[in-house]
């Protein structure tokens, strides 16, 4: 699919097609669709990122609250999005030890008690070495300082996302 038709595709498809780009979050797309037509998938992404920074940081929060925990129960027991399945599989987190995911989960957990949103970061572009090591670090900083760097993360995912719908939808064609 290239932009041209991303640009003529009516509300109801562009939200179908790109709604989880945004982890659970179709409304971000939704209210990008008016931002047509989109130069590129830069401008898409540019778009959505404008719209995400836009938010006050109760929104933002409720952006990271939407992503799972990685190798988290959602994984456990099938439930999450086809998105975060395969990229959670692609980065190890369905293959850890025991020793990988008691420390995943207690890090997970305390992670979530000190911020109020779960550890979110571009599983395509870890391992699970890195993640943990990740996770363990991040800890570590101040509120304001997570929700940046989470929001961050949420806009490679997306954009990791928005490439794999396109290059998707064009070998199908």
């Amino acid at each position: 699919m290239d932009v041209s038709t991303v640009n003529t595709l009516p509300y109801e498809d562009f939200v179908n097609i790109f709604g989880n780009v945004v982890e659970k979050c179709p409304l971000i797309v939704a209210a990008v669709w008016s931002s047509r037509p989109f130069l590129s998938l830069s401008t898409l992404h540019t778009a959505i990122s404008e719209f995400i920074d836009a938010l006050p940081d109760s929104g933002k929060e409720g952006i990271l609250r939407c992503h799972p925990d990685l190798a988290g129960r959602d994984l456990q027991s099938g439930t999450l999005t086809p998105e975060s399945l395969q990229e959670q599989a692609g980065a190890g987190m369905d293959a850890l030890s025991s020793a990988e995911a008691t420390r995943m989960a207690r890090l997970n957990e305390e992670y979530k008690q000190r911020f109020g949103f779960p550890f979110v970061i571009c599983a395509r572009m870890n391992d699970k070495e890195n993640i943990l090591r990740q996770l363990s670090a991040r800890c570590h900083n101040d509120c304001a300082v997570e929700r940046a760097r989470g929001i961050e993360e949420v806009k490679k995912i997306c954009r990791l996302r928005l490439q794999a719908i396109l290059a998707d939808a064009s070998n199908k064609l």
